[in-house]
């Protein structure tokens, strides 16, 4: 599958196989070129840069990015992370005693804890829904989900891919049911922007965050917030600044509250226009479609090696250009250590409540080669150390 031209338009190391572009992206040559030339002239003229310049360009980032995830640009702040747009969300959500906000099992850690946090402060309670796996089809994830359904729900967040799990979930048909319900939506889509179909204007949630860093190949700190535009003025700045009260206000206090927040480097996010305009010349839909082909083929296989098997029907449904095989092992960061020491192979070892799962990604640059010298690794481990147990 491995596509030669797009291979070497990475900067990526040569010896090390790359099954964790997941966790940080990796960001192709001619769009981190364009990031370096927008710090360079960012240090060139400080001033203009941050001042005149730098807030056309981002205007022009908005309306790029705006067009690529179906949405007017007025309604897109850049932010570093998904888990900065999810503190400016959680931070000012209106919780009373007793509020709760729906949520699954199978979240990112870091807005487990963000959800947390706010919501002990408030009395609130976050109900992490259990979710039976494997999935076996969309009508019984809904069903599990809304089970966690009670009086006291003033919203529910989702992930529309998971972290250490890998799946997609519908969150189209669960933002829907939510609508009915007089729900508030939320979603964390930071794996999928790049990586599956984004059109939040058929999605219709409240608010939805993702990451342009990931599967965009943008350089890293560039996510972005999307809010409803009748819901914006709920939403207070995380950083109170030079926006709040602004002495020159634009025509958008959303933009004006989230992007004005004086000194900081926001080159990463200027270079979006760039950054899509490198997806479309390649036909990236195809090169996904590609890669997740070959995700999906040797999901079993690696599964079958452990004694373990896939989180679900291995179809585009459920599963993108990630895939997450269960594992039996008490030494999850020993084991991803000697995983990148010995073999040189960059691949995360996720513990997630009881379970532990080995995430491989795959990207244009990937190929069977990479994902047979992971299966060797892993045999070679299985026979070798007491680091992985096969499942009985």
């Amino acid at each position: 599958m491995e596509n030669n031209t797009l291979s070497t338009q990475f900067l990526l190391r040569p010896d090390i196989t790359f099954l964790n572009f997941g966790s940080f992206g990796a960001c192709p040559k001619p769009v981190f070129e364009t990031y370096q030339q927008f710090q360079r002239e960012l240090e060139a003229e400080p001033v203009q840069f941050i001042t005149v310049t730098g807030p056309a360009y981002l205007k022009k980032a908005r309306e790029a990015l705006g067009a690529y995830i179906h949405c007017p640009a007025d309604d897109v702040v850049f932010t570093t992370n998904p888990s900065y747009a999810v503190n400016i969300i959680a931070k000012s959500f209106p919780l009373k005693n007793g509020d709760e906000i729906l949520s699954t099992n199978l979240e990112y850690g870091a807005l487990d804890r963000t959800w947390n946090y706010y919501c002990r402060k408030a009395g609130a309670k976050y109900v992490r829904q259990p979710i039976t796996l494997p999935l076996t089809t969309k009508e019984k994830f809904i069903e599990d989900f809304f089970k966690g359904l009670t009086p006291n729900t003033k919203a529910i967040f989702i992930g529309q891919i998971t972290s250490a799990t890998a799946l997609i979930f519908p969150v189209k048909e669960i933002c829907e049911i939510a609508k009915e319900k007089g729900l508030f939506t939320i979603v964390d889509g930071a794996h999928v922007p790049g990586h599956i179909a984004l059109d939040l204007s058929a999605l219709k949630a409240d608010v939805y965050t993702g990451a342009c860093h990931k599967w965009m190949c943008a350089p890293k700190g560039c996510s972005f917030l999307y809010v409803k535009k009748e819901h914006q003025s709920m939403f207070d700045p995380l950083v109170v600044s030079w926006g709040y009260e602004s002495a020159a206000p634009s025509h958008s206090q959303f933009i004006d509250y989230h992007q004005m927040q004086g000194t900081r480097d926001f080159s990463a996010f200027c270079t979006v226009p760039k950054n899509i305009a490198f997806l479309t010349e390649n036909n990236w839909p195809e090169r996904a479609a590609e890669c997740r082909a070959l995700a999906h083929k040797n999901y079993q296989r690696f599964c079958d090696l452990v004694g373990s098997q896939p989180l679900c029907p291995v179809t585009d449904e459920f599963l993108g250009q990630m895939c997450s095989i269960p594992i039996k092992t008490s030494e999850p960061v020993k084991l991803k250590q000697l995983l990148y020491e010995k073999y040189k192979i960059e691949i995360p070892v996720m513990p997630h409540e009881e379970h532990v799962f080995i995430r491989y990604s795959i990207q244009v640059f990937s190929s069977q080669k990479d994902l047979d010298r992971l299966y060797e690794a892993l045999s070679e481990i299985l026979k070798e150390t007491d680091l992985i147990q096969k499942f009985v």
